[in-house]
This record gives C-alpha cells, sequence and structure tokens, in this order.
C-alpha cells in the first residue's frame, strides 16, 4: 500500500511504499528521510510504560532529599514539597509541582497504554481521539522536567553545603527513571499504528 508524503526539507511530494519494520524511507530529491518504520513499537512501548509505572510508585513514596541541618534530619518526598509550598501560601507554585512531577507523569503513563492496548487490538475505533491523545503525551513531553529539577537539587547541594549536608534519596533515583522510561516510552511508540489497522 502507497502513501503520499512531502518531504519536509525541500517540499517534493512523492510516493512512499508500505515500509518494513526497521527500514526507512528518503527523499529522491535531497535524500532526508521521509518516514521511518519503528521496530516491535508495541512491545517496546508497553515495556517502557510498565517499567515506568513500577517506578511511579516509589518515586512517589520515598524521599527525594535527606538533609542535616546541624543535628536536625529531615527526610522530603515531592508529595511533601506540594503540601508545604501550599501551606506558605506559593499555591501556583504548588500547582505546577504537582502537575509536573506526579499528575503529568501518571496521565502519560494510562495514555500510552491506551494507545498501545487499542492498537494490539488492531482497533479501529476513535482513531481521531487516539491521535488527540498521542499529540497530547508528545506536547506535554517537556513539562517532564527532569533537567530543572536535577538542576534545582545541584543548586541546593551547592549553597547550603558549608551550613548542612544535602544526600539525595532513593526517591530521586526512581523519579529519574520514571522520567527517561516515559521518554523511551513515548518515542517507542509508531503513531501510524493508529490509523493502519483493520476495522472492528
Amino acid at each position: 500500500m502507497e502513501s503520499i508524503a512531502a518531504c519536509k526539507i525541500c517540499g517534493l511530494v512523492q510516493r512512499v511504499e508500505k515500509l518494513n519494520p526497521g527500514t526507512s524511507a528518503v527523499c529522491s530529491r535531497c535524500g532526508s528521510t521521509l518516514a521511518r518504520s519503528k521496530v516491535n513499537s508495541l512491545q517496546r512501548t508497553a515495556a517502557f510504560s510498565l517499567a515506568a509505572l513500577i517506578f511511579y510508585v516509589p518515586a512517589n513514596l520515598y524521599p527525594i532529599l535527606r538533609m542535616d541541618f546541624y543535628g536536625a534530619h529531615s527526610e522530603n518526598t515531592v508529595w511533601d514539597g506540594c503540601v508545604r509550598l501550599f501551606q506558605d501560601g506559593q499555591w501556583l507554585v504548588a500547582g505546577i509541582v504537582f502537575c509536573a512531577s506526579i499528575l503529568i507523569p501518571l496521565f502519560k503513563l494510562l495514555g500510552l497504554f491506551f494507545l498501545t492496548g487499542t492498537a494490539k487490538r488492531k482497533s479501529a475505533r476513535q482513531q481521531k481521539e487516539r491521535t488527540w491523545v498521542y499529540r497530547s503525551i508528545s506536547v506535554v513531553g517537556p513539562w517532564a522536567m527532569l533537567d530543572v529539577f536535577l538542576l534545582s537539587i545541584l543548586v541546593a547541594l551547592v549553597r547550603l553545603k558549608q551550613l548542612a549536608t544535602v544526600l539525595p534519596g532513593p526517591g530521586l533515583i526512581a523519579f529519574t527513571a520514571v522520567v527517561v522510561l516515559t521518554i523511551l516510552a513515548s518515542s517507542s511508540f509508531d503513531p501510524k499504528l493508529i490509523w493502519q489497522q483493520t476495522p472492528d
């Protein structure tokens, strides 16, 4: 089955034959990639999503930071940070932290499970809605602000070094694993599988 594709680099419109898994089509004029078929897309997406879901629980239960300040010991989870910000009147910041660290990763994982399950069943129903789910996952992806989160921890470690001992907790490792595995799951899913299905 052939399809029509326009090159994103030179704009040439050309026919693209159905691709086998692991192959790609290149532009006949400029040589850039027109389309690519991912290998074991559903299996890889499901595996990465399941692994991320497993790490999601300890990421929210275990402390992200451990701090010793002149003999006083404290441990803080992501949820504790949200509650503390809310109690201090920083409602907007608390909402952003809650959405970016707890809510968005969970919705991304649920969306990926939904897309994988419907594609595995070869469902032809609600293809536009499923495409919207995939686009939403792609849009909210940058909100998993791992780089900003780790930078803030690094700043805390540097600034508090003379006053207190600040150590990363086991929740930080799990949180990092959730973000990385979710990124891998999102990039593994082939959105063309939403439309290349047989009718129910």
